[in-house]
């Protein structure tokens, strides 16, 4: 259970709900993740992380495959379970 306040999807509306259905559709197992739900009182922030995280992942000099691994090994050395 989050203790940071969140718009669950069933209660999302609007702008909001627009960025979870994007959210959902990009997920590999079709879910809204939870750490974008913490942003869910600001979608303006919402949508900033997800544009960044598109650029991000997008294959360059390393592929999407890669850039996950190297954020999973970050998240397992900071004990962080996102």
């Amino acid at each position: 259970m989050t203790r940071i306040k969140v718009v669950q999807e069933s209660e999302a509306s609007g702008p909001l709900a627009d960025l979870y259905a994007n959210a959902k559709a990009q997920s590999p197992i079709g879910v809204v993740a939870e750490i974008l739900k913490t942003m869910s009182l600001r979608p303006d922030f919402l949508a900033a992380i997800q544009a960044a995280s598109r650029m991000h992942f997008t294959d360059g000099a390393l592929t999407r495959a890669q850039h996950e691994l190297i954020a999973s090994y970050v998240s397992a050395i900071n004990r962080c379970r996102y």
